[in-house]
């Protein structure tokens, strides 16, 4: 039996990521967090794809990356809306969460005895994260296999990122090919408090750009007071 970690944000990248790793024949054990974001629908989210498999084994962490701040994603700092991308790397951009992810992701991998981590970042329709490019993984991955006993006597790691190249769009169809449930999806950086996406920052944008790229309706509601879904 091939076990595989998947951290599951409950956004729709790591929900397609999680169906490919079953369709690779894993045992997904999915890995969540509750990390100090204003999203913390996105949580629930993640406990909703996952009682869809009943067979995944569901961990949610909490670690509060609020007490470090530094992004409008977990500090008081103002989300962007309506904001086109200016080349910088955004407020939204959270100091080394990935990094801090995937070492939780293989220390549970390790336990396990799992040698396959997979992870949802994408180098296309990103917001210009360098956690999410693929010479960083190439290098976590190489840190992996140098820090751990399991590496050291033989089991060795492999980050698995299947929708590095792809872009929304190719992202959406392929989960639509595997049968993801995209309304239960959560992509929004504020969610409104009647659970609406707020169409208006980077995330959703992106989001709504994918689906009408795709060609098919995106089944979340969004916040059409907000005047959104001008996109």
């Amino acid at each position: 039996m091939r076990r595989a970690v998947c951290l599951l944000s409950g956004g729709l990248d790591s929900a397609t990521t999680l169906a490919i790793a079953r369709d690779e024949g894993y045992t997904v054990h999915a890995l969540s967090f509750r990390y100090g974001q204003k999203a913390e629908r996105e949580v629930e989210a993640a406990e909703n794809i996952c009682r869809v498999y009943k067979e995944v084994v569901h961990k949610i962490l909490a670690i509060d990356l609020s007490q470090i701040g530094g992004s409008a994603l977990t500090d008081n700092i103002p989300i962007p809306l309506n904001e086109s991308p200016s080349g910088k790397i955004p407020v939204t951009y959270v100091p080394a969460r990935n990094t801090i992810f995937l070492s939780l992701a293989l220390g549970y991998a390790e336990v396990i005895e799992a040698q396959d981590i997979f992870i949802g970042v994408n180098a296309l329709d990103y917001s210009g994260y360098p956690d999410c490019r693929p010479d960083y993984i190439e290098a976590f991955e190489k840190m992996a296999n140098l820090a751990t006993r399991s590496a050291v006597q033989g089991r060795r790691f492999r980050i698995h990122t299947p929708l590095m190249s792809l872009n929304k769009a190719q992202i959406i169809r392929r989960g639509l090919s595997l049968g993801v449930d995209f309304a239960l999806t959560v992509s929004c950086y504020q969610p409104t408090a009647n659970g609406k996406a707020c169409g208006r920052c980077e995330s959703c944008r992106i989001r709504l750009r994918g689906f009408a790229d795709a060609g098919v309706p995106d089944p979340i509601e969004y916040d059409c007071e907000s005047g959104i879904l001008s996109e």
